[in-house]
Parts: C-alpha cells; structure tokens; sequence
C-alpha cells in the first residue's frame, strides 16, 4: 500500500473540492426521515447526479463516473470536509448498487441503477421480520412462483428508509419446505405494487426513519430475481459484506466526527470548562482510532484493485467502526454538560444540537448490519478458528 497520492489522484481531489465547495448547501437539509426532508435529499442526490458526483465509483452508463475505489475514497473526504448533505439513499448506494453490479443481469443493471444513482428511485431494506432479526436465517415471509411472478406474503420490520422508499431489496423463502439458510431468495420489490402496505417507525426523536411492510397476495414480475433462485442467502451475504467491510461507512465520517471532537474539547478548554480526568487521552484515541480505521480501509481497498475480496474480516470492521461512533458521541455529550440535552431544533442548540442525533443513531451502530454479538460470533468462528459451544 503506497499512501502517497499520484498527480491524478490529486486532480481529482481538487476537482471534486471545488464543485462542492461551490455546490454544498450552506446551511442544513432538513432530516430525512421526514417527508419534507426526504425530497430536499433527492433534490441534492439528483444534483450531484447530473454533475457526475451522485456514485463515482460506477461506471459511466449506470450514473457514475467511472472512478475506482481510491479515488472514491478521496471523494468521501472532501464530501465530508465540505459538510454536504447525509446520503438518502444510500440502502441503494452503498448496498444494492454493488450487489446488483456482482449478481444482476445485464437488463437489471439497466433498469435499476441509472435511477438509483440519481436517486429517481429510493431503496429500503428489507431483511428483519418480527422472528427474524439477529437470525435472519429464520425469514419466514415467502414468494411463490406463480407463471411469470411471485407472490408475496408476509411481513418485514425496522425497514430502512422504508417510510418514503420506492422500492424494497429482501429475503423471502421461495421453497416453502425449505428452513434456515436454504430456500431463499433475493427479490426486488416495488412498494407501490398492490398487496404491499407501508407502515412507517417512529425513532426516539418522533421521525419515521422505519417501517413495516405487509405482502398480502403481492404480484412481483419474476424479472426482479436478482442471483440465482433458492441462493438468496449468497447473495445477501455479499451485501452484508458490503455493509459491513467497506462502503456503507467511509472512514470520512469517522474522521469528521473526530475532528469536530477535538474542536469541542478544545473550546471546553479555552473557556475554563470543567474537564474530568483523563479526557485529553480519551479524545486523542478517538482521533487515532479513525485515523487507524481509515488507513485500515486503504489496505482493504488497495486489496481489492489488486484482485482479492472483502471477507470474514467485514465482521471485525463493523465492531470497529460502530463501537468508535459510540464512544466518539459519548465523549461529545459529556463536554457539552447540560447543552447535550438540545436537539438541532432547540432556539439555543447553535452548532452543537446535532451531537445528541448523532449519539441517538450511533447507539444503532452495533445493532443494525448484524449486531456485534453475531459479529463476535462470525470472528471467533470463522477468523479465530475457535469450536462453536
């Protein structure tokens, strides 16, 4: 791994720092998880979209640019560095995208995602049912062949972005006679089609960042197959690995918490603020541990151009990186004494409101993607070689 950066490299820093620096919305979007704030999403995503900025990793005819890796990462930093907008779709983005590009057909990566990188079309996730969570090998929803479709019964909860999504990515048991990991499938399906009903989840904070979603005798084309039929668990292991190992959570993010970490501290210093004992150290390991889990993200990426693929190891990342944003926003609130308490609406929250929404998310950090206790479990077994009880 060579950390220089090559001349080009450096081009494309300074092309994409410029367009947003010139581009970012000044002041804050309003929250996704609410109707209002979900169009202004989709109105900066079809933005950057037409710039050429929306998935710049991807090839050219499906809406990107036809970056590699590196170069995404170097635009994650510079996303970051300008403060633009949280991705909304980033289900589709991040965890679709590139598991329809490694398993989709060639007309399936025509149809979906030119309208998923401009985010014409919003993705949800939907793999939890009421019985199957953490052991999501236990999906009991189904999808019947019937001639050219599927239909779908059954029911799946804490669907991400599935309050305003167009569309659904999940597992349903195909073979009916089938049990744990065998007899799935991984479906495409429109949350308009009739049959489906969408609930939405209210978070702490009272925005429908969730939703449960009902198949009652719901009709999908049997073109929305995505991998081989009765194989769907391959296939969402993939986008677990996806989801976990590299591109849901850039290492910019981690970064960018840290630093603004550091800015509280130091402000709690220069105004005289009581600071307890030890907290110097505990915010400089913050800043180390991102700075560690974004030189870590560079080897796994220069892994990949050279060939190799992202593995059991995807486990170890999710821990890393979800028990620092955790730790991160601790610290945060901490330093921020009483004004913690202020959500960004707050008349007096000035530029610190966020830090409790941020700290209300990152404590789902080690639950969604497989919670850390399976993660746990999927190191010790498969990466420590260690017997099963």
């Amino acid at each position: 791994m060579d950390l220089r950066y090559t001349p080009e490299q450096e081009a494309f820093r300074k092309e994409a720092r410029a367009w947003l620096e010139a581009n970012a919305p000044a002041s804050p979007l309003r929250s996704f998880d609410t109707r209002e704030g979900f169009e202004e999403h989709r109105a900066w995503e079809a933005r950057l979209h037409e710039a050429g900025w929306a998935m710049v990793p991807w090839p050219r005819e499906y809406g990107g640019r036809g970056a590699d890796l590196l170069e995404w990462l170097v635009f994650e930093e510079e996303y970051y560095r300008a403060g633009a907008p949280g991705r909304v779709n980033q289900n589709g983005i991040f965890l679709l995208g590139p598991t329809i590009m490694e398993y989709g057909t060639p007309e399936q990566k025509a149809r979906f995602l030119p309208p998923m990188a401009s985010s014409a079309e919003v993705w949800a996730q939907g793999w939890s049912e009421p019985n199957a969570g953490s052991d999501m090998a236990n999906i009991q929803a189904t999808a019947v062949r019937d001639g050219d479709d599927f239909v779908i019964n059954g029911q799946k909860t804490w669907a991400s972005r599935g309050a305003f999504a167009h569309w659904l990515f999940g597992l349903f048991r195909t073979d009916p006679e089938s049990s744990r990991h065998h007899g799935l499938s991984f479906v495409l399906v429109p949350l308009d089609a009739p049959g489906v009903s969408v609930r939405p989840i209210q978070k702490l904070n009272g925005k429908a960042a969730f939703a449960e979603v009902f198949f009652d005798d719901a009709r999908v084309s049997a073109e929305n197959l995505l991998g081989p039929g009765g194989r769907g668990w391959n296939v969402a292991m993939a986008t677990a690995g996806f989801e976990r190992g590299l591109m849901l959570r850039s290492p910019a993010r981690f970064q960018s918490t840290a630093a603004r970490l550091v800015g509280l501290y130091r402000d709690a210093v220069r105004r005289g603020d009581p600071v307890s004992p030890g907290m110097r150290e505990r915010v400089a390991r913050c800043w180390m541990d991102a700075e560690a889990y974004c030189l870590n993200t560079y080897q796994t990426v220069s892994r990949l151009l050279a060939g190799g693929k992202i593995g059991d190891e995807a486990s170890l990342n999710k821990i890393f990186w979800s028990e620092l944003d955790v730790r991160m926003h601790e610290l945060a609130l901490e330093l921020l004494g009483p004004r913690a308490e202020l959500l960004p609406e707050a008349p007096a929250a000035g530029d610190v409101g966020g830090w409790l929404e941020g700290y209300l998310f990152a404590l789902s950090g080690p639950i969604y993607a497989g919670t850390n206790q399976i993660q746990r479990n999927i190191i010790a077994e498969r990466i420590l070689g260690l017997p099963r009880k």
